[in-house]
């Protein structure tokens, strides 16, 4: 399937709509190798055709970023890459105790995410999937990944294709508009802060930044950010104003990311 390849052990670590991601082991390394492959449409969700470029359009973004160990190519149903191994939890895996037992979130590791959203905004380019499982707590740094939405720079048309949103719970209410309104939108670093707000409020508290049933359908939900149906961020210790500014309706009202990062090492 992935001619030329020669992997020694694999171990399948995610299996979503529209790709799988496996631990691999090569003659050279560790590696996360990400296929991707269409969505069929079923009674519940929309068919996904971009899903099977995803991984290519990864590969094309970690280049602009000088990744080091990345490859990509073409699979039967799709497009794969390589890249690096990043050891570690995720963030809403780290915070589970601030969940269970109301502990005050670790306001360095909140600094940490901050700052490697921070990083890419300087690279020049918005995440647009921002949420908690993208942000790996290793133990030297913290990892931001999945960067198959990321826009700032050319693509290859090949593997390109637009933007039409990212997990709900995480998007702002412009993009969210942008969706309903043309089926498509543009991610910016505003959006990602409000993405970075809510996330942080979903891994401290397990709670959304806009109440919407569970079962809505999408439009439904991305109505529901639209009109503000803002939920009050109650967060233990001293980082809940910081997300009530992230979460701010208006893109221009929210800080910018390097902003967050100076009030989050105040903070801290």
């Amino acid at each position: 399937m992935l001619t030329g390849l020669s992997i020694e052990s694999h171990h399948l670590v995610l299996d979503r709509r529209g790709s799988t991601v496996w631990d691999i082991v090569t003659g050279s390394g560790r590696y996360a190798l990400k296929l991707g492959y269409p969505v069929a449409a079923t009674p519940e969700w929309p068919g996904q055709h971009w899903t099977a470029f995803a991984p290519g359009r990864e590969a094309a973004v970690l280049a602009h970023l000088d990744t080091q160990h990345v490859a990509s190519g073409y699979w039967e149903q799709g497009t794969w890459n390589i890249q690096p191994w990043h050891e570690g939890p995720d963030l809403q895996h780290l915070w589970t105790h601030s969940r269970t037992d109301g502990t005050p979130p670790d306001l360095q590791t909140a600094m940490e995410c901050a700052g490697a959203l921070a990083d890419l905004h300087k690279a020049g380019w918005a995440h647009g999937d921002v949420q908690p499982a993208h942000f790996l707590i290793g133990p030297d740094r913290t990892h931001l990944i999945d960067l198959a939405l990321a826009h700032g720079k050319p693509v290859p048309e090949a593997v390109d294709f637009p933007f039409k949103g990212c997990l709900v719970h995480y998007e702002a209410p412009e993009i969210s508009a942008a969706v309903l309104d043309e089926g498509h939108a543009v991610p910016s670093p505003a959006a990602d802060v409000y993405g970075l707000g809510a996330t942080l409020l979903m891994a401290a508290t397990g709670k959304r930044a806009v109440i919407y049933p569970d079962d809505a359908p999408r439009p439904a939900q991305r109505a529901a950010i639209v009109a503000g149906n803002r939920r009050a961020v109650t967060m233990p210790g001293p980082m809940g104003p910081l997300v009530v500014e992230m979460l701010r309706y208006a893109p221009q009202d929210r800080p910018t990311i390097t902003e967050s990062v100076c009030t989050l090492a105040e903070l801290a």
